[in-house]
């Protein structure tokens, strides 16, 4: 078996945006960092990332899923809801969180192009969550 070479690999996968602007706003908004910023936007969203990239279909859009592994679901809620994103972005109300089925605690995140965010409370103990 071939070993793959092991260092500061990162995958990011590539994400729609309908309005690349008001998409790139609702993530520094979030509180992202943006490292790149050209025909594409580069975000870092903790130990991973994303890119944002001037691409957009509706039912791609919609079926496309991000999740965010995070220490404190109740600090991030309260962040989210202070943001009062409906208004200033024209996304659907976030859902609060709640314990799922799965054995995750999830609050849900709409971005403009219709990117569904799940944003789940890291289980304890369990450092690959």
């Amino acid at each position: 078996m071939t070993r793959i070479p092991a260092g500061t690999e990162l995958a990011r996968p590539f994400m729609p945006a309908r309005d690349f602007d008001l998409s790139k706003r609702f993530y520094e908004a979030l509180g992202f960092t943006k490292l790149v910023d050209g025909e594409v936007a580069i975000f870092n969203a903790g130990s991973g990332g994303f890119i944002l990239q001037r691409y957009y279909k509706k039912e791609w859009a919609e079926n496309f899923m991000m999740q965010l592994m995070v220490d404190n679901l109740d600090a991030w809620w309260a962040h989210i809801a202070s943001l009062d994103l409906p208004p200033r972005f024209g996304v659907q109300p976030a859902k609060a969180p709640a314990m799922q089925p799965w054995g995750l605690r999830v609050a849900y995140l709409y971005d403009p192009s219709g990117v569904l965010w799940h944003v789940c409370q890291r289980r304890d103990g369990a450092p690959q969550d």
